[in-house]
C-alpha cells in the first residue's frame, strides 16, 4: 500500500489498513473490541535505532486512555526489530516506503481512532504525566481545538501567541511532543500539505488559526514533551526553510506588503546578526512574492 493524499487534503478515517506487507500490533488480534479512545498517539521513524525506544517507553508508561499508532517509512537498521518488542503494547505499526515525514504523519492520522491526536517524533519523549496534562486541559474546557504543551529543547519552549504567525515562525513551543488537536478539527481541516518538504507543520498551523479555531497552551510548569535536537527541519539550511515559509504565506493568502515588510525585516535581522543572507537570496524571495 502507498497511500498519497487527496488534493483537497481531506481524509476518511480509517480501522485497519490493507495491502501492507508489515504490519502489527493489537488491532490485528481477532479478541481486540474496537473501543473509542481519548488520545491517539502517533510516532513516526525511520532508521533511527539508537532513539525509538526511548520515545516508545515514554509513551506506553502513560497513565491515560490512549491508542498507538507507529508509522515506519520502510527502516533498513533495527528500527523495525525494536518496535516488535512492543507489538502487545501497540495499537497499530506500520512499515513501509513512503514520500517522507509529512506523508508518514499523515498515514497516522488516517488510521487514528480516538478524540485527539498527538505526535511525537523518534527520539523524543513525553514526561511520565504528559497525557495527564494535556487530559485536565480538555476536560476543563471541552471547547478547546489544539493544544500546545511546553516542550524542554535547549531552552524551555512555551506559549502560543496566533497573533505572532503575521510575522515570525517563531510562535509556539513545538509540533512533535508538544502539539495536540481534537480529531473532528483535524477532519475538518485536513492533512498535512505534502507540497511543502520542510514545513507542513508550520502551514497546518496557518490554516488552524486562519480557521478561527480555539488553541491555548499549558502553564509553562506543565512541560509535557522533550525534544531531542537534530530534528528534520535542521537538516536543511534557512534559505530553504525561510523560502517555504514565504510560499506556505503566499499560498494561504496573506497580504502581499506585509509579506514584502517580512522578507526585509527578516533580511536586515540576518545581515545584523551576521549571517550573510545575501541580496540575491533577499531579490529572489521579493519576486516570488509578487510574481503570483
Amino acid at each position: 500500500m502507498f497511500l498519497r493524499q487527496k488534493i483537497d487534503l481531506s481524509y476518511q478515517n480509517v480501522f485497519i489498513p490493507n495491502n501492507v506487507k508489515k504490519i502489527g500490533g493489537k488491532r490485528l488480534s481477532q479478541r481486540f473490541i474496537k473501543k473509542k479512545k481519548l488520545f491517539s498517539i502517533i510516532t513516526v521513524v525511520l532508521n533511527n535505532e539508537e532513539f525509538i525506544e526511548d520515545t516508545i517507553k515514554s509513551v506506553i508508561n502513560q497513565n491515560v486512555d490512549f491508542e498507538y499508532i507507529i508509522i515506519d517509512g520502510g527502516s533498513t537498521d533495527k528500527t523495525v526489530e525494536i518496535i516488535k518488542k512492543y507489538e502487545d503494547k501497540l495499537d497499530l505499526w506500520i512499515s513501509e516506503k513512503d514520500l517522507g515525514i509529512y506523508d508518514a504523519m499523515n498515514k497516522g492520522l488516517i488510521f487514528s481512532h480516538a478524540n485527539y491526536i498527538g505526535l511525537i517524533n523518534s527520539g523524543d519523549t513525553y514526561n511520565i504525566n504528559s497525557l495527564d496534562i494535556i487530559k485536565k486541559y480538555i476536560k476543563k474546557d471541552l471547547s478547546i481545538d489544539f493544544i500546545f504543551g511546553t516542550v524542554k529543547k535547549k531552552i524551555l519552549k512555551f506559549g502560543f501567541n496566533k497573533n505572532k504567525i503575521n510575522w515570525s515562525f517563531d510562535f509556539y513551543p513545538s509540533h512533535s511532543s508538544g502539539f495536540f488537536i481534537s480529531s473532528e478539527v483535524q477532519k475538518k481541516i485536513g492533512l498535512y500539505n505534502l507540497k511543502y518538504k520542510l514545513s507542513a507543520d508550520y502551514d497546518l498551523f496557518y490554516r488552524l488559526i486562519k480557521s478561527k479555531f480555539y488553541g491555548i497552551s499549558t502553564n509553562k510548569r506543565e512541560v509535557v514533551g522533550n525534544f531531542k535536537s537534530g530534528s528534520y527541519s535542521s537538516t536543511f539550511s534557512f534559505d530553504d526553510q525561510f523560502s517555504e515559509e514565504i510560499q506556505i504565506r503566499i499560498d494561504n493568502n496573506q497580504n502581499k506588503i506585509v509579506i514584502f515588510f517580512i522578507i526585509c525585516l527578516n533580511f536586515l535581522n540576518s545581515r545584523m546578526q551576521k549571517k550573510k543572507l545575501s541580496y540575491k537570496f533577499f531579490f529572489k524571495l521579493i519576486i516570488l512574492c509578487f510574481k503570483n
